[in-house]
C-alpha cells in the first residue's frame, strides 16, 4: 500500500532543493533550480528520442551511464542549450565544475538541465553566479523544493510537484518529484524535464528497470502538440538514506516501490498535459478491450494527439467521427464495427458511438459534459482484455499565439 502525500523533491530524507534568479532570459523572476542530496545517489534516466539532442542531454547520460554516483541536478529555464555545439558543452562541464566546487562534490556527480529558447549560448558568468546563489539558498523543506519546482518554469502556468510514501518492513521509504512541460510536448523516452528523488535503499539496474517500465504507462503517453523536445529529460536519484532493508524483485516492496513510483510519474505527467498552452481542459483517452497492452497505447495516443479532436473538445463539440478517424490511422488492427465511444466529465457521462455508428444522444448534454476543465474520452474496442490512458489538452487560438511569439 501507498500514501500519497503533499511534497516534491524535497520530501526524500536527506534530499535540499532551492530557486533563484539569475537573469537568464527572464527578468524578476526565478529561473535557475538546484537539487542536491546529502548523500551519494544512484541514477536513472531516460531522454528524448529527438536526433538532436541538446548539450545537457548528452552531458546527462554520459553522467547516468558512467559515473559511480551522483548527487546534485542544476537547471536553468530561458535558454535550451540546444543546437549550440562544442561551446555548449562546454558549459554543462563549466556548470558541473562550479557546482562541484561550491557543494564540495565530484564533476562527475553533478547533473545540469536546461529548458527554453533553441540555438542560443548560455551567459554562463550569469550560470555560475546562479550556482552559487542556489548553493546559499539550498533547504530540506516543502518550501525550498517548491521555489525549486517554479524556477524551472518556461510558458507553464502552474508547478507541478507530486510525492508518495510506501513502507519497507517497519521502514518508511518517500518519493517525490517535479516537473515542467507546456509546450513541445510529445516523448517517446520521457517529456521535457522531470526530476525524481527517493530515499529508498534500491540497486541501480533495478531502479532502472522500473523506471523505464513505467515511462511507457506515464510520460510517453502525454501529448500537447506533437513535437518532441530536444531537451526531454527525465532523472531519478536514490539515496539510500530511508535505510530500508534493499528492495528486491519480485517482493511485495518492489510492487509498492513501483506504484509508488507510477503515482507521482502519472501525476506529473497529467499535470503537464492539462498546463498544455493555451489550455482550457485537460483531455483524457482511456481505451479498453485492445487486443494488447501495445495496441491500447497506440490507440489511446493516436486520439489523444489529433489536433482535429483537441479542436473539437475546445470547441465542445461532440464530433466522434474524428476519434474514430484517429483510431483508423493509429497502425492498429480493429473492427471498426465494433467501437463504442463515450464523454465523460463532472458533467455527466454520454455514449456518442455504439458499433461504429452514431448513438442516439443529446448533442447539447454532450456539448455540456465537454465544456467541463477535465474531460475523459472512453474508447471500448472490444477485442480483448487490455488497456491504455493517454493524456492531453485542447488546443486554443492561444496556443499560436503564445508559440508565433515565444522567442520575443
Amino acid at each position: 500500500m501507498i500514501k500519497k502525500i503533499t511534497g516534491g523533491v524535497t520530501a526524500a530524507k536527506g534530499f535540499e532543493a532551492a530557486g533563484a534568479e539569475a537573469g537568464i532570459k527572464y527578468q524578476n523572476r526565478k529561473d535557475m533550480a538546484l537539487v542536491y542530496s546529502q548523500a551519494p545517489c544512484v541514477l536513472a534516466g531516460t531522454f528524448t528520442s529527438n536526433v538532436v539532442k541538446a548539450a545537457p542531454v548528452m552531458w546527462d547520460k554520459r553522467i547516468v551511464e558512467e559515473a559511480p554516483f551522483g548527487q546534485a541536478v542544476i537547471v536553468n529555464a530561458g535558454i535550451a542549450n540546444a543546437c549550440t555545439g562544442e561551446e555548449g558543452y562546454s558549459y554543462c562541464k563549466k556548470t558541473a565544475g562550479k557546482t562541484a566546487e561550491v557543494l564540495g562534490i565530484p564533476e562527475d556527480a553533478v547533473l545540469v538541465a536546461s529548458t527554453g529558447v533553441i540555438g542560443m549560448q548560455l551567459p554562463i558568468e550569469k550560470i555560475e553566479a546562479g550556482v552559487e546563489a542556489l548553493a546559499g539558498k539550498k533547504a530540506g523543506t516543502l518550501e525550498a523544493g517548491t521555489l525549486a519546482a517554479e524556477a524551472i518554469m518556461t510558458t507553464d502556468t502552474i508547478s507541478k510537484q507530486a510525492a508518495a510514501q510506501l513502507t519497507v518492513g517497519d521502514v518508511t521509504v518517500t518519493i517525490g518529484g517535479m516537473s515542467k512541460g507546456s509546450g513541445m510536448i510529445h516523448p517517446d523516452m520521457c517529456t521535457m524535464l522531470g526530476f525524481v528523488t527517493t530515499d529508498a535503499v534500491i540497486s541501480k539496474e533495478l531502479l532502472t528497470k522500473i523506471l523505464k517500465e513505467d515511462v511507457k504507462d506515464t510520460f510517453n503517453m502525454i501529448s500537447v502538440d506533437g513535437d518532441t523536445s530536444t531537451n526531454d529529460t527525465l532523472l531519478v536519484m536514490a539515496n539510500g538514506m530511508a535505510g530500508n532493508k534493499e528492495i528486491l524483485e519480485g517482493t511485495p516492496e518492489y510492487q509498492d516501490f513501483k506504484e509508488a513510483l507510477h503515482y507521482v510519474n502519472a501525476s506529473l505527467a497529467r499535470m503537464m498535459a492539462g498546463d498544455g498552452e493555451g489550455a482550457k481542459a485537460l483531455l483524457e483517452v482511456k481505451v479498453s478491450g485492445a487486443s494488447d497492452k501495445e495496441q491500447a497505447r497506440r490507440l489511446s495516443r493516436s486520439v489523444v494527439s489529433s489536433s482535429l479532436v483537441k479542436a473539437a473538445v475546445y470547441g465542445h463539440d461532440a464530433n466522434w467521427g474524428r476519434i474514430l478517424c484517429a483510431l483508423g490511422y493509429s497502425g492498429a488492427s480493429f473492427d471498426p464495427e465494433k467501437v463504442d465511444v463515450s464523454f465523460v466529465s463532472s458533467a455527466g457521462q454520454v455514449q456518442v458511438c455504439r458499433n461504429g455508428m452514431a448513438a442516439g444522444y443529446s448533442e447539447e448534454e454532450a456539448g455540456r459534459i465537454l465544456a467541463e476543465p477535465e474531460v475523459t474520452v472512453l474508447v471500448d474496442m472490444h477485442m480483448g482484455k487490455e488497456e491504455a490512458t493517454a493524456w492531453g489538452c485542447d488546443l486554443t487560438y492561444d496556443y499560436v499565439s503564445i508559440n508565433a511569439d515565444y522567442r520575443s
